[in-house]
């Protein structure tokens, strides 16, 4: 077993390694945007992290998709959304957003009491809307606003202030570090990741149409909707502010 694992981690390496050589080897054709000074070794990660997908994470996802219940498909995803309001609510009181806060507390105890675990969702329709927040969008509310792109291996898009946050938000405010024994904490985790990724399949062919430069593509609406969540933070810490600008 072990010697399997040595095994499919060195073919790993190996193909890393030829991504990453042939990413560089004409890098004169590549157009450095300075508002993406890593760009480089950005396409690198992209083009590594999307072999990867392709070669093993999507054909599991489609494998899960079609052999998943609808109904328990969804209420896995569901379950995996409770487990996400709890880092979402630590980062609601970090910045403040106390009106935010109760409304994911509400919401996590409908959920994983009624809700039975949060595998159904019955705070969304009496009104308790989702919410997700991280230690990086709690970092740009306290000023770290502006960060680079980055692309990080198995973990996909970013930026420099997100992925300093991510270890520390894992750690500190997600239940995972708290599930023993370990192997069955990595099970859970990598159900997550296939379960998310099953829903993007949906969304794989608008993808594939839209995109002529699928790391442009991708780059372009992470940072959108990065800096739309920090711009809607700023109007979560005041209730009153988007009615306000509503009766203009």
């Amino acid at each position: 077993m072990i010697g399997s694992i040595r095994k499919q981690a060195g073919w790993l390496g190996i193909a890393f390694s030829l991504v990453f050589c042939s990413a560089f080897a004409d890098t004169q054709t590549i157009y450095i945007n300075p508002k993406d000074p890593y760009e480089k070794f950005n396409r690198v990660m992209f083009t590594f992290n999307d072999t990867l997908d392709k070669c093993i994470l999507k054909p599991v996802a489609t494998l899960y998709d079609k052999i998943v219940p609808k109904p328990l498909n969804k209420g896995v995803g569901n379950f995996f959304n409770n487990i996400d309001t709890i880092p979402t609510i630590a980062n609601d009181i970090l910045q403040g957003n106390i009106y935010q806060a109760t409304n994911d507390i509400w919401r996590l105890a409908l959920n994983s009491t009624v809700g039975v675990v949060g595998f159904f969702d019955v705070a969304t329709p009496i009104g308790l809307e989702p919410n997700t927040e991280d230690l990086g969008l709690t970092f740009a509310r306290w000023g770290y606003t502006n960060s680079n792109y980055l692309v990080i291996p198995f973990l996909g898009p970013t930026t420099v202030r997100d992925a300093i946050a991510f270890p520390i938000n894992y750690y500190a405010f997600t239940i995972y570090p708290y599930i023993n024994p370990p192997r069955d904490r990595y099970r859970i985790y990598i159900l997550g990741v296939v379960d998310k990724r099953a829903d993007l399949l949906h969304f794989q062919s608008v993808f594939e149409q839209v995109a002529i430069d699928k790391y442009v593509f991708m780059r372009d609406a992470y940072m959108q909707r990065r800096n739309y969540l920090i711009q809607r933070n700023k109007e979560l810490s005041d209730p009153y502010l988007s009615n306000e600008e509503n009766k203009k």
